[in-house]
């Protein structure tokens, strides 16, 4: 886990701040078979008779969607170059300016949800600049703990995130939609679909363990001779369960015991939100 001083990405918790764009034909993701072709009619013996015609092999099916998200209703799709103004529009432009990264939205976003749900979620990617400040850890009694204090750091996006209208949020996610999916496949998932990776990762973070306080650290060991002048980004836990946590879950745990059951009320809102925008089948 890394404790570095880039800080929680909590544009997933308020993916309402994601907004976004046009819906994805959802048709076109059903699963497809050929059937194999029908036995040849019986007809009189012949000197040579031709074999008979090789079944068709079955095409894997593609994955099935599971959550297909309808198309806008209050505004058109958005493009790539409506972003940035769309979201000042939406957040106000002191507020995009202090916490986002505008320059290719929609794969930093995608790639920040999808990570969040593995081990490692590089920083370069995020959607969101850095919390300010160090990550804090308190040392006593031969243990080192994360600080009380550390939590305040997330203040501010915990504050932004539960400001945030949740209708008004999936609006624009449904708006952006057309634009991310196609982020998404073109980070290597062709065949899925970003709307069922998004919600599944919203699942892994609602189920994060709030192990209260303290929570136990210890650095990583690095060899050499030459000393680490950063020691807080090589914290991780002591833990092992909570150490083989997603990355998005590890961020849950690390912004403290309050701001995630606040972050878990605006993410089951979200939830609930999004799944109102789901075609039913």
């Amino acid at each position: 886990m890394n404790f570095g001083a880039r800080r929680a990405l909590l544009i997933v918790i308020i993916l309402a701040i994601a907004a976004g764009a046009a819906y994805w034909w959802w048709n076109a993701w059903y699963p497809v078979t050929v059937t194999s072709a029908p036995e040849p009619a019986m007809s009189a013996p012949a000197a040579s008779a031709a074999p008979a015609p090789a079944a068709s092999a079955t095409v894997p099916a593609e994955p099935a969607i599971q959550y297909p998200v309808q198309a806008p209703t209050t505004a058109a799709p958005l493009e790539s170059s409506d972003i940035a103004a769309t979201l000042e529009d939406f957040l106000g432009r002191k507020a995009v300016g202090i916490f986002l990264q505008i320059d290719d939205f929609p794969r930093r976003f995608t790639a920040t949800v999808d990570n969040l749900g593995r081990s490692y979620a590089p920083a370069s990617l995020w959607p969101i600049n850095p919390t300010l400040g160090r990550f804090k850890v308190q040392t006593g009694a031969g243990n080192t703990v994360i600080s009380a204090n550390n939590s305040l750091r997330y203040t501010a996006l915990v504050l932004l995130a539960e400001s945030v209208d949740t209708h008004k949020a999936v609006d624009l996610y449904i708006r952006m939609y057309s634009l991310l999916q196609r982020a998404y496949q073109d980070l290597g998932y062709p065949k899925a679909y970003f709307n069922d990776r998004l919600i599944n990762v919203i699942d892994l973070l609602l189920d994060s363990p709030d192990p209260g306080y303290p929570v136990n650290l210890q650095l990583t060991d690095v060899k050499g001779p030459e000393p680490s002048l950063t020691p807080w980004v090589r914290y991780q836990f002591a833990d092992p369960a909570l150490e083989s946590l997603t990355s998005g879950q590890k961020i849950m745990v690390r912004v403290g015991s309050v701001n995630e059951r606040r972050l878990k009320a605006r993410l089951s809102a979200l939830r609930k939100e999004l799944l109102t925008r789901v075609i039913s089948r």
